[in-house]
């Protein structure tokens, strides 16, 4: 770069360094590619896996055929011995040419079955439309990676539901419109997201359980040429029935050429608003640990870095990282709507393009944030010291409804009582507004208004917040079983499924 004052930089393209075909880091890659998602969810959305889902179906379809007589059993075994044998290269230069991908992975595939001179490529797809095989595959593909979110949810209710247990007795300041309140627990807060993720664990699994494929139905979801290749109706449908029996998967009664896209806008809402009990959580925690709260906090590593800047940064990455990724996800149960609305007639396009990415950044996303929660609640830090102050200095102001009570029960007006203990406690706030020790305890117990009715010795007993948190101990340990016992009937559920030869 030249010395000169006023000199600029090279252009970001950077012609005189070419980027290497083959080295990635050359061309943008999708950061749910490498930095979001666990390895075993991208290998699900991966190519590969994509093309092999592909293959299965068409396996599937294949053994149905042979049983009715279709297709050899040598010509079976050809196939079989090639559905692993993904060649994403050579796929790719023959799309490149017919712009069609499952036709030109077809191509590839049979060229292989072909390979043993008893013509198996050509039975290859005999009846299917490209949707057949594609809109099967994907409903595969989705269970599987819906079965991992749910598993990883399950993990962290139940993990969960000890912090729940734990802490249920822990009396602590709470804030409405972000401003003190009264006392709860931080068990019952915990519960909340614990109910919140309770309902999300159940949709999920309610999802999972119904989840359908297309069938095979042909171009316009008719079974047309399926009836004209098996010769009736009865047929048709029996040859479905198998075929969806080997994948494992229900089908709907009825569909176009594709499923219907409502089940893509089921399962990706689902997934949003699994990110939205997420997202709540997360921006409460970002709350409490500002330090003119510090009460709970998420775990800060040893060499850790808050800021480039100011070293002695504990920014609350994880939680903000959560709330960037939910927001993200919220926005895609958008696109499937509009894939569900716009699939007119019997079928059009227009959903294709984005649900290649779709799916895959649904389930990543979700991925990421289930994984990032974990490792925030596996090690949340409650700082006692904390919680005392904020009682000590706020919990007093709503423990004075106690003193109403029992000023009331002893005979005192309800109206006047209610104006002295807000006259006072105006008082005491603009105290502890400066930042100075809450006098309200010794206003009230040199307020004879107040002393007439209650005895100023009884006053720091009724001022101490901790005891005002109603049935709040409760509730949360009741939450916190019901949590548990839902994901050991899920769980149940699941090997029962198994044992029966379900589809989970």
């Amino acid at each position: 770069m030249s010395d000169e004052v006023g000199a600029t930089l090279p252009p970001l393209g950077l012609r005189e360094s070419p980027p290497h075909e083959d080295d990635a880091h050359d061309f943008w890659r999708s950061p749910l590619s490498h930095r979001y998602g666990s390895q075993t969810m991208r290998r699900i959305w991966s190519e590969r896996r994509k093309r092999i889902a592909w293959r299965r179906v068409w396996q599937a379809l294949a053994m149905a055929q042979s049983e009715v007589g279709l297709i050899a059993p040598s010509q079976l075994r050809d196939i079989a011995l090639h559905v692993d044998d993904i060649d994403v290269e050579r796929a790719e230069a023959i799309e490149e040419e017919i712009k069609h991908d499952l036709v030109a992975e077809l191509r590839v595939f049979a060229a292989q079955c072909d390979a043993h001179g008893r013509g198996a490529g050509g039975v290859l797809h005999l009846g299917a439309t490209s949707m057949d095989i594609e809109d099967n595959a994907d409903v595969r593909r989705i269970r599987t990676a819906l079965g991992l979110i749910i598993g990883r949810l399950a993990m962290m209710i139940e993990g969960l539901s000890e912090h729940i247990e734990a802490t249920a007795d822990i009396a602590t300041m709470g804030f409405t419109h972000l401003q003190p309140a009264e006392p709860t627990t931080i068990g019952y807060r915990l519960a909340q997201l614990g109910q919140d993720l309770l309902e999300d664990y159940r949709e999920l699994t309610r999802l999972y359980a119904g989840l359908r494929g297309k069938g095979l139905k042909g171009a316009c979801g008719t079974s047309a040429s399926y009836v004209e290749l098996m010769g009736s109706t009865e047929a048709a449908r029996a040859l479905e029935a198998r075929v969806m029996e080997l994948l494992g998967l229900n089908a709907y009664e009825a569909a176009t050429q594709t499923y219907p896209r409502k089940q893509d806008l089921a399962v990706v809402s689902a997934l949003a608003s699994m990110a939205q009990s997420f997202y709540k959580f997360a921006f409460d925690l970002r709350f409490l640990q500002m330090p003119m709260i510090g009460e709970l906090s998420e775990p800060f590593g040893s060499h850790q870095i808050g800021s480039s800047a100011m070293p002695f940064k504990r920014n609350p990455v994880s939680a903000e990282n959560i709330c960037s990724l939910a927001r993200q996800l919220a926005a895609l149960p958008r696109i499937a709507w509009d894939n569900a609305a716009h699939s007119l007639l019997e079928r059009t396009l227009d959903d294709s393009a984005n649900r290649r990415s779709l799916l895959p950044e649904a389930f990543l996303l979700a991925d990421a944030i289930v994984e990032r929660m974990r490792r925030v609640l596996d090690g949340l830090v409650h700082t006692p010291e904390a919680t005392e102050r904020l009682l000590a200095t706020y919990g007093v102001f709503a423990a004075t409804e106690k003193v109403l009570m029992e000023a009331a029960r002893a005979g005192g007006d309800r109206q006047v009582l209610h104006e002295v203990l807000r006259d006072q406690a105006m008082i005491a706030w603009a105290v502890v507004a400066r930042g100075e020790k809450n006098p309200l305890p010794d206003l009230l117990a040199n307020d004879v208004r107040i002393t007439r009715w209650v005895p100023a010795e009884r006053l720091p007993t009724l001022l101490d917040a901790r005891t005002h948190v109603g049935d709040a101990p409760e509730r949360a340990r009741r939450m916190a079983a019901m949590m548990r016992a839902a994901v050991t009937e899920g769980r149940a559920h699941d090997e029962r499924a198994r044992a029966e030869g379900g589809a989970g």
